[in-house]
């Protein structure tokens, strides 16, 4: 809108549609100029400085040209490295630890890990106007065992009898739970997928469990 900031008006020559090439943004703008006070107190053509100090703007705005401008390099399409600040702050899932046998174990019986939460997730984020579409990987995972062990994994385990990840215990209470590593690629307007430079990381749910010492009784001396 041309005239818009001068009279909060409009006109119809003020809307102009710019030629769009592929992969360019050209906008219908108008440049304008403005004089400033040179370091001897002076401006390029004698308008007067008023004892402004250098750099000081005198004067009014005076319109130059209006023509189509491509403004592609004033908004790129986000950079790798802006796309990993916002991966960074996507509500990713927190994995929650699963463990069998359900409940309390048993000394000499292997505690098995395994997670049933989802391993990937996609986002669409508008980032400066574009449109960005983020895919998610879980690509790590570290198992808190809870008594000091850490188990590291590119799977998220499986239930029994399909079990990967098992760890054993001596008696007592224990909480374990799963530091999930999430990577991810990312596509620009439906463009080709790259990766995202950096990875996060989310904290799953702990869950408590007690491991139990068996010892075997004789109850019948006779059978």
């Amino acid at each position: 809108m041309a005239d818009d900031r001068e009279n909060q008006g409009c006109r119809s020559t003020d809307f102009f549609e710019c030629p769009q090439p592929d992969g360019r943004v050209v906008e219908d703008l108008v440049l304008e100029q403005r004089r400033l006070v040179l370091a001897n107190n002076s401006t390029v053509d004698g308008y007067p400085t008023a004892g402004g100090a250098p750099g000081t703007a005198v004067g009014e705005w005076m319109r130059v040209v209006r023509a189509c401008f491509d403004v592609t390099a004033l908004n790129p399409p986000p950079s790798p490295d802006e796309v990993f600040r916002y991966f960074q702050t996507l509500p990713l899932p927190q994995l929650p630890t699963q463990q069998q046998p359900p409940g309390n174990g048993l000394v000499g019986l292997p505690i098995i890990f395994f997670t049933d939460g989802p391993t990937t997730q996609t986002f669409t984020l508008d980032i400066r106007g574009f449109s960005v579409d983020i895919v998610a990987r879980a690509t790590g995972f570290t198992w808190h065992t809870g008594d000091g062990t850490d188990l590291t994994t590119t799977t998220p385990g499986a239930p029994y009898p399909d079990h990967t990840i098992s760890h054993d215990y001596r008696s007592g209470t224990y909480t374990a739970s799963l530091t999930t590593t999430w990577s991810a690629s990312f596509s620009v307007d439906g463009g080709a997928s790259v990766p995202v430079p950096g990875s996060t990381t989310t904290e799953g749910p702990p869950v408590t469990f007690e491991v139990l010492q068996s010892r075997p009784v004789l109850t019948n001396p006779y059978d």
